[in-house]
């Protein structure tokens, strides 16, 4: 222990240090089930130090910082000395540190350096219910260690919840258990007076967060001491410190991006009355003093991915029970608080249990490319938490190989590794390193400094560049200066100021600069407008999306979109962030989606035949081919006719007659009549129509559809059709009579009551086996009758119609007994 264990500050972990102690040097391994406010994170390392040299896990930056100074404190050193830490971009470490406070991020580079951390004698994991993708690549990697090479080093993971019992499965390991001395928590419920749009992307609705500022003017009335916000990204915060203007307190906001003199700022106590607006980074790994109430606004910020539009983004989604929880218990570390829920307790009961773990829904291409510089690409040997999606790391290992950090076998290779060194998401390292050459090492670090951070990133890409290069903000100075070094092994000269002229690429101004860069990162989101001055895009990707009415970018006729989301049943994706190009610069950072070829196919409702360039699914150029391959026209109509349907030919009446008598044939004797229904007629369409030199869809028309049809009659039948199925019928009086055979189960025969005299029987179809049906219709055309039993009709229905027709149409004969009389066509002759 580097401190005496009775000098260390009374909170609840201090008694169980012993136990810790000992367990780890027994077991080896051992999970701490431990809330905020315990000293998880800064008195177990200081007591695991005693053994030698302990590396310490944070998931953010601003946690590892503070972590370390806290520890620093307690020594009674400045950080640095026995107590240090390591964040991307800044590292404070001495010979004489034995505990290093490190971001799971990093603590992964290190172990891909170095697989047996040599020297480090215990690994402390803290937050691991977080389940971020580092965290639980780190806990897998440091388990084979263990197993493999190192069996001997010591590692303890340390959660806030009490839903342990998979990571002591990892582990292999004991669960320890230490209890919060908290103070009571009143819970408030707060939901808002009236209806709040649920949060859609990174979009909050403002009337939420005119809630959360009005909740927030409440806790400060109603009791003492500090009040914690919670909201779920800087943007809120910004716009909720608006809304607090003049309240008699001091307000500090609290997130990820800040450089950590502002952090700093937030994590002390202050003369008076603080309002701190913080992100989740404030739920467990770091303790706000002076807290007596919380306000919960009831939202997170988490990863998520659209794997098959290849757009990931983060998306705002309720708080689960559980942080819930560890956000209501920062009001009762010090003292009696009170947490105020911006939600009903209704809603509370449908929220999800715990927080989803970030592999299940986030972008795996950072994970996968981890995966392969460790030699287990699939992951399959690793004690991980939860296997990835296998869609999902099968998009990542594609988008990795498209990249050339993978080969086919889905090793790593020495570009991977290259990739791997920048400490940047695979795709914004491939547009470091390869855009550094071509708009200058400085300007292509700034731009990925931007394009890196969300909170600077408004819809125009070029914008934001130079409103940071104005602001001139220490945090982005760091991260330009780290990524500028990264694009060139060898040491740069310092640069007096971030907005001088870039070292190389000057040519090329900054709205193609920023273009270029944002598109060797996405080939895939090089937009083109759909039409001159409009706000649609089609991605070379495929993916429809428009810009934000409001949006500055509107009428730009080349994009580069870095970033998109897409609603959940939305047809089109809707752009964030995007930069200027022009078509010269979209084909060169998306090359290999280049592509010319003949194209000859069904298009937009006709033959299109032609010679065109696309870039992806961005049609470039097309040039009309003047000789085309018959077999690939032939083949475009047939797609045409099945995809739009018989209605592209012309069906004369002699065609539509010949398909009803088909039909009936088919329908009354079966095969080998032919089946002339929609969907038979198309499933082998080219069999029976003869498209000749048909080219196009209006050749279609002009084809000769009654002679087609023939075709489809086998010489067996083909002579039989007038006799099974007849066009006409003679009857009584000596007319020829169309037959109906629009329902192809029931014919009918329409005709005059005086012409079908002496008919005794009605006339059969198909061999004898169908009746037909009569329509037996009066001088003027109408059915007075319809029967298929002649015989009866005339003994009992032709009474009645005598009876109401001989006096509407005294001309026309009507006896008394109709199977004698002489049947006709004509009245009687008019008396003089």
């Amino acid at each position: 222990m580097l401190i005496p264990a009775d000098t260390l500050p009374d909170l609840p972990v201090r008694d169980l240090l012993p136990e810790v102690t000992a367990t780890l040097a027994e077991s080896g391994a051992a999970v701490l089930v431990a809330p905020p406010g315990t000293g998880k994170t800064t008195l177990v390392p200081l007591a695991l130090a005693g053994a030698g040299r302990v590396i310490v896990a944070e998931p953010r930056r601003v946690a590892a910082r503070a972590a370390a100074r806290r520890m620093a404190a307690l020594l009674g050193e400045p950080v640095g000395e026995r107590v240090g830490y390591a964040v991307r971009g800044e590292r404070r470490v001495s010979r004489r540190t034995v505990v290093e406070v490190v971001t799971t991020g990093l603590l992964v580079r290190r172990l891909q350096r170095d697989q047996e951390l040599s020297g480090t004698t215990t690994v402390v994991l803290d937050e691991c219910h977080e389940r971020h993708l580092d965290s639980d690549l780190a806990l897998a990697f440091l388990v084979e260690v263990r197993g493999v090479l190192r069996p001997e080093l010591r590692l303890l993971a340390t959660s806030a919840t009490a839903d342990a019992e998979r990571l002591a499965e990892v582990l292999d390991g004991p669960v320890l258990t230490a209890y919060a001395r908290t103070h009571p928590v009143e819970t408030v419920w707060t939901p808002p007076p009236g209806p709040v749009a649920p949060p859609h992307g990174l979009r909050v609705d403002p009337k939420l967060l005119d809630h959360v500022a009005a909740t927030t003017r409440r806790a400060l009335a109603e009791g003492d001491g500090d009040v914690l916000v919670f909201l779920p990204g800087a943007r809120e915060i910004e716009t909720v410190a608006g809304r607090l203007r003049g309240v008699d307190a001091e307000v500090l906001t609290l997130h990820g991006r800040q450089s950590g003199t502002t952090q700093d700022a937030a994590l002390r106590p202050g003369p008076g009355r603080r309002v701190v607006l913080a992100t989740a980074i404030a739920e467990s790994s770091l303790t706000v003093p002076g807290v007596r109430a919380v306000v919960d606004c009831g939202l997170s910020r988490v990863p998520r991915m659209d794997h098959a539009r290849g757009l990931g983004a983060l998306a705002t989604v309720p708080v689960s029970r559980s942080s819930a929880t560890q956000r209501a218990g920062r009001a009762g570390r010090e003292a009696p608080g009170r947490a105020y829920r911006c939600w009903s307790e209704a809603q509370h009961e449908r929220l999800p249990a715990q927080p989803e773990p970030e592999i299940a829904a986030a972008d795996l291409t950072g994970f996968a490319l981890d995966l392969a510089l460790w030699g287990d690409p699939e992951g399959s040997g690793l004690a991980l938490p939860d296997a990835p999606p296998p869609g999902a790391l099968r998009a990542a290992s594609a988008t990795l190989h498209d990249l050339g950090a993978i080969d086919a076998a889905g090793r790593v290779t020495a570009r991977g590794r290259a990739l791997a060194g920048a400490g940047l998401h695979p795709r914004l390292a491939r547009a470091l390193l390869d855009g550094a050459p071509l708009v200058g090492a400085r300007r292509a670090a700034e731009i990925i400094a931007v394009f890196d951070d969300p909170r600077s990133a408004g819809d125009d890409l070029v914008a934001a560049v130079r409103r940071a290069r104005a602001a001139g903000d220490p945090g982005w100075r760091a991260e330009v200066r780290r990524l500028t070094a990264a694009t060139d092994p060898s040491p740069e000269p310092p640069v007096a100021s971030s907005s001088a002229p870039p070292a190389g690429g000057s040519r090329i101004p900054d709205d193609l600069a920023v273009g270029l860069v944002v598109g060797l990162a996405y080939p895939e989101r090089v937009a083109l407008a759909r039409e001159p001055g409009g706000r649609a895009y089609l991605m070379a990707g495929g993916t429809a999306a428009d810009l934000p009415a409001e949006s500055s970018l509107a009428g730009t006729r080349w994009l580069a979109v870095a970033a998109a989301d897409r609603a959940p049943g939305a047809r089109t994706a809707r752009i964030r962030s995007a930069a200027p190009l022009d078509e010269e610069t979209a084909r060169e950072v998306a090359g290999p989606l280049l592509t010319e070829e003949t194209e000859i196919g069904w298009i937009d409702g006709d033959v299109v035949a032609r010679r065109v360039r696309r870039l992806g699914a961005i049609t470039l150029a097309g040039v009309r081919l003047t000789d085309p391959d018959p077999a690939a026209l032939r083949e475009a109509l047939l797609t045409g006719l099945r995809t739009a349907g018989l209605g592209l030919l012309t069906w004369s009446r002699t065609a539509e007659e010949l398909r009803a008598r088909l039909a009936f044939a088919h329908a009354a004797l079966g095969d080998p009549w032919p089946d002339v229904s929609d969907a038979a007629l198309l499933d082998h369409v080219e069999e029976w129509l003869d498209l000749g030199s048909a080219r196009r869809r209006a050749d279609l028309a002009r084809l000769d559809v009654a002679s087609a049809l023939r075709r489809l009659l086998p010489w067996s039948v083909a002579g039989r059709l007038d006799e099974v199925a007849p066009e006409r019928l003679p009857v009584p009086s000596g007319s020829q009579i169309r037959l109906d055979y629009s329902d192809p189960t029931a014919p009918v025969l329409a005709v005059k009551v005086q012409e079908a005299f002496g008919w005794r029987d009605a006339p059969r179809l198909a061999d004898g086996r169908i009746p037909v049906l009569l329509h037996l219709l009066s001088p003027a055309g109408r059915p007075v009758a319809v029967t298929r039993d002649l015989a009866s009709f005339w003994q009992q229905g032709y009474p009645q119609v005598r009876a109401e027709m001989r006096g509407r149409y005294p001309r026309h004969p009507w006896p008394e007994d109709p199977l004698t009389a002489a049947p006709t066509r004509r009245a009687n002759p008019r008396s003089r």
